[in-house]
């Protein structure tokens, strides 16, 4: 049973998928978006705003809980310098999510998850 369990598995187990968010949501922070299955990207889009918004608080503490999800130092000054600030007065909703249609291979759905300007 998966009575309140959260979370989307993805097929993985759960040192992979702790692996395959922390390596999404540092490329989303470097590059400003990602091109990923529709899957992937609503997996990881609650957890990348709830870092946005502990950047605008901007304390050690939240830094420091970002360096837990966010591996890369410089990642993590672009976030608290650069991308917190730039949404101080927005409440919410940072991430963007646009459907690019599906995948050659497999048809899976593809999207390009990207942090609204």
């Amino acid at each position: 049973m998966r009575h309140r369990v959260a979370g989307r598995q993805l097929k993985r187990d759960a040192d992979h998928r702790r692996s395959l968010r922390r390596n999404l949501i540092t490329d989303l922070f470097r590059h400003g978006k990602i091109r990923t299955t529709e899957a992937k990207a609503k997996a990881i889009r609650g957890q990348a705003e709830k870092l946005i918004s502990l950047s605008k608080r901007g304390d050690l503490h939240a830094r420091r809980q970002a360096l837990r999800v966010v591996r890369d130092p410089q990642v993590v000054e672009e976030l608290f310098n650069t991308i917190g600030p730039r949404y101080g007065e927005r409440p919410g909703g940072y991430t963007r999510l646009v459907r690019l249609g599906p995948r050659q291979g497999d048809a899976a759905p593809i999207v390009q998850l990207e942090l609204i300007e």
